[in-house]
């Protein structure tokens, strides 16, 4: 029998935290619907019942071919292989990214996607707007999802749900069918993503997502996993992880191999983990770790957080936490409208 290179370098993961006597909390392994699609796990979403594939195709990577044709085979390559969450945003790469793939989801492959994109617009107007420039985009007259985009600010909460915000365009948008779901993103702190619960709560809002960075390095510094994850998880929100490689800084820090820095943040109670696949190679990886995904021991999860650990001080791998070097709206204010 052929043992992969992923298989080692958990076994030399595990090998090293019993070697070093790391000690292992009670409980075993989580465990995650068996149900597939040509060898990709597939999960619930949240209460909405959807079921989307455990890997999610990235969409800011979508755009950044050097022509239309190589993003269309990207998108169309990962629907065939069986992943069907697609994310997307308004505003990545100009528009490029929905433009590509709205014409990869022509021919029928449309059908076959979970949709999913987002919008800037903190007021009604402005989040209209672009729920619309979406729609022309894509080439469909429903997102499967919308989300609101970069919650990063603490006041980006109340600016979201005051009379005339962006979230009343959402719900215009859902009644009027051309959103099925609504969710948030953000990466800068867990505090502001509770914050956007809880104002959420006051007015009875249901988030059907949340999307956040959940890696083996979040895990140790300003965690979104220890704060904001059970608290999702207790309302029956869809999880949707991402930046599993930290933007590629996480495999820059040579500390976790990429397949398991994916096997992480899938070992997690996550509905999709989306990553960004700019190549046909970059895809292989992602298909590769979800077809050999298999839930952690506690043993296993305890060796690549003691991996990890060092590296993850400060947040000097997590850039989008500790930098604005991530956030698009604050370099381009006019998009909050």
């Amino acid at each position: 029998m052929k043992v992969t290179d992923t298989e080692i370098s958990r076994r030399g993961f595990v090998q090293t935290t019993l070697a070093a006597g790391v000690a292992v909390g009670a409980g075993g392994a989580r465990t995650h619907s068996a149900e597939s699609n040509n060898g990709i796990p597939y999960r619930t979403l949240g209460k909405t019942g959807e079921q989307v594939s455990a890997i999610g195709l990235g969409g800011f990577h979508i755009g950044m071919q050097a022509t239309d044709e190589e993003s269309i085979k990207i998108i169309r390559t990962a629907l065939d292989e069986g992943i069907n969450f697609l994310d997307n945003c308004w505003d990545y790469n100009g528009g490029a990214s929905e433009m590509r793939m709205g014409k990869a989801l022509q021919g029928g492959y449309r059908e076959r996607a979970f949709l999913m994109s987002k919008i800037d617009g903190r007021n009604k107007k402005a989040a209209a707007q672009q729920i619309d420039e979406s729609l022309q985009r894509l080439q469909t007259d429903r997102i499967d999802l919308m989300q609101m985009h970069e919650i990063i600010r603490m006041e980006d909460p109340d600016r979201c749900f005051e009379p005339g915000g962006g979230m009343e365009a959402l719900v215009d948008a859902k009644k009027a069918g051309k959103v099925r779901y609504i969710g948030f993103t953000g990466h800068k702190s867990p505090d502001i993503h509770l914050k956007m619960l809880k104002v959420a709560d006051e007015r009875d809002f249901h988030f059907d997502t949340v999307q956040m960075p959940l890696n083996v390095m979040d895990a140790h510094f300003n965690s979104f996993e220890k704060k904001v994850l059970p608290v999702l998880v207790s309302k029956g929100i869809g999880v949707l992880g991402m930046k599993p490689l930290g933007g590629q800084h996480i495999v820059e820090s040579n500390t976790v191999p990429p397949i398991d820095c994916l096997h992480y943040a899938m070992n997690l109670p996550t509905s999709v983990v989306i990553t960004g696949c700019d190549s046909l190679k970059v895809l292989a990886q992602a298909l590769e770790a979800a077809r050999t995904f298999k839930p952690f021991s506690d043993v296993e999860k305890a060796a690549l957080l003691a991996q990890s650990a060092v590296a993850a001080t400060e947040g000097k791998f997590e850039k989008y936490k500790t930098t604005q070097n991530f956030d698009g709206t604050v370099q381009h204010p006019e998009w909050l409208g």
